[in-house]
């Protein structure tokens, strides 16, 4: 039999999904500097960052890459925080993850691939 998890840190875990999605840099980060994974994830696999990333808030990308966060951690359905910003047309979001090393190439489909489909091969030009 598992143990059910803190009912505390279920709530602390959506409360920073949240900050992600809304982009709350600075309360996103204190909790990051403070101790919460930088790579946590949903149910679904995404990633603080990747919630940020597909929400449009570059600053908050930058923040929780800069704190160690995978910029090429995929989710479950095998998609990438640039692959998702991308389909967005989030270009800051795209330049930061750019600045940050994530790979044009990883997920299904890629960044690059999505970029293609939407003729945007200009958000990943070097």
């Amino acid at each position: 039999m598992t143990e059910e998890p803190d009912p505390r840190l279920v709530e602390l875990a959506h409360q920073l999904f949240d900050l992600a999605r809304q982009g709350d840099t600075e309360r996103l980060a204190a909790y990051v500097d403070a101790g919460a994974p930088a790579d946590l994830t949903d149910a679904q696999g995404n990633t603080l960052l990747m919630l940020a990333a597909y929400h449009g808030h570059a600053a908050t990308v930058r923040a929780l890459a800069e704190r160690g966060a995978d910029v090429d951690r995929l989710n479950d359905r095998g998609q990438s925080p640039l692959a998702g910003a991308v389909f967005k047309g989030e270009d800051d979001v795209v330049a930061a993850l750019r600045e940050h090393g994530a790979d044009p190439d990883a997920g299904t489909p890629s960044a690059r691939a999505t970029a293609t489909m939407f003729g945007r091969e200009d958000l990943l030009a070097d």
